[in-house]
């Protein structure tokens, strides 16, 4: 039993009048509102189960500074926690430091606790809230069969076992302390994608290492010596515009290689469960992100070798090729695809980086040329019909070696990101419960 006593929601929340509150009533706040800009607003969007996401800052929607100024009681800002009260009910948010505004309106669909400094710390909270105790208590409390609620009154009564105040800063900086290097990681990774992103840009498809040769230059930053020395001394008119001298024009499925997928036998049950990642979809990275290292599902080497989802070696692109079409993943690991989708590899020397990266700036055409009269679906002829830029070798060969160290770097901070997970995800229940003190290593005793 916790030795921890157990402490209502509403006794632990400040004694402001708009401590806990909703958003706005029905419609007040809805698509006639939004603004480019303005007090950003909450909605189901930005929150997450997932206890890395404290707030999903990339996609809001705004609104003037007079009509938040009309919910003052719905504004929320740092130290504060939020709530989905309708839909996914297990969603939970917190304005802290990572926090890109100041202040925020939650949606109607929304509702917040501002906790009592002196009883409660925020990050602890939101660290109990996320756990799996208080996810099973928030699921399990759900009201309505189609639509899950949970509401204002029923966050009021949970019981939060809440240790002292020092306690529970502790519990919150030994945690925190974890998310706060897979945050670095996933910081660092967002700079050096940008970085390798750029250099794609500029040497093949603005051809500037070309151009400064063109205009005299000796070298060009960034690029190995030899490469450059080797670089064409002019640019000349193709059916893609103005393009280096002896540099390819020609279709995409002729500088790539298509690798199809599949889905062994569900009823099979060796097939199943194993050790190989098994891509669908749902496994493509966050917009902007690149590698993937792990799926939902994984098949066993029998179920591979017994149906058309051949595993593919790591560097291997993937995009989604039906439905859901133009999701894009590099493989970090081996992995087996599904027939949604397709594995890309360079063809005649073509490396996995600038295949990947001629994929990402090819897919939006890609799916503008999808085929189906049910599906949207990018088949082989629509990789026949679209022309692309073939380097020359020297070229691409000093591309991959400049920016293989930071793509090796991304996805080794995603690899230790993963542990970093694991390790917070097992200390969390047993520290949030006081099984496990945060001041010390040893179990607690409970009698």
């Amino acid at each position: 039993m916790n030795r921890w006593p157990l402490v209502a929601v509403e006794d632990l929340a400040a004694t402001t009048d708009n401590a806990l509150a909703t958003g706005p009533f029905g419609s007040s706040i809805g698509t006639d509102t939004f603004r480019p800009v303005g007090v950003p607003v909450i909605r189901g969007s930005n929150l997450s189960a997932d206890v890395e996401c404290r707030l999903d800052d990339a996609s809001f929607v705004f609104i003037e500074e007079d009509l938040a100024q009309k919910f003052r009681r719905s504004q929320v800002g740092p130290g504060d926690l939020v709530f989905t009260c309708w839909g996914t009910i297990n969603q939970i948010g917190l304005i802290d430091s990572r926090s890109r505004y100041p202040r925020y309106v939650i949606s109607n669909k929304q509702m917040k606790l501002t906790p009592d400094p002196e009883k409660a710390d925020s990050l602890f909270l939101y660290y109990w809230f996320s756990g799996p105790q208080a996810q099973r208590q928030i699921l399990s409390s759900g009201i309505g069969s189609s639509v899950p609620g949970f509401n204002l009154g029923q966050l009021r009564r949970m019981k939060v076992p809440l240790p002292a105040l020092a306690e529970q800063r502790a519990v919150a900086k030994r945690l925190g302390t974890l998310d706060d290097m897979i945050e670095l990681n996933q910081g660092t990774n967002r700079i050096l994608e940008e970085l390798v992103r750029r250099t794609f840009q500029s040497w093949f498809l603005d051809f500037e290492p070309v151009r400064a040769k063109v205009a005299g230059a000796s070298n060009f930053r960034g690029m190995p010596q030899k490469a450059f020395g080797r670089l064409p001394t002019a640019l000349a008119e193709s059916s893609l515009g103005r393009v280096p001298v002896g540099w390819q024009v020609a279709p995409l499925s002729k500088i790539v290689e298509l690798l199809g997928g599949g889905t062994p036998k569900r009823k099979v049950p060796d097939y199943w469960d194993g050790e190989i990642p098994w891509f669908s979809v749902r496994d493509a990275p966050a917009e902007g992100a690149i590698w993937v290292i792990d799926t939902a599902e994984h098949i066993t080497q029998a179920g591979a070798d017994n149906s058309s989802a051949k595993v593919v070696r790591p560097g291997t692109t993937i995009i989604s090729a039906r439905g859901t079409v133009g999701r894009l993943a590099l493989t970090g690991v081996p992995m087996a695809l599904n027939q949604s989708c397709y594995g890309i590899q360079g063809a005649d020397g073509a490396g996995d980086y600038f295949t990947y990266f001629t994929l990402y700036h090819a897919v939006e055409e890609l799916k503008r040329r999808t085929h189906g009269c049910v599906f949207d679906t990018i088949t082989r002829q629509t990789f026949d019909s679209l022309l692309r830029i073939r380097p020359q070798q020297e070229a691409l060969d000093a591309f991959e070696g400049a920016v293989a160290p930071y793509m090796e770097l991304i996805r080794h901070n995603l690899f230790e990101n993963r542990t970093l997970a694991l390790i917070r995800n097992a200390l969390l229940p047993r520290l949030i419960s006081g099984k496990l003190m945060a001041n010390g290593p040893e179990e607690a005793d409970h009698g």
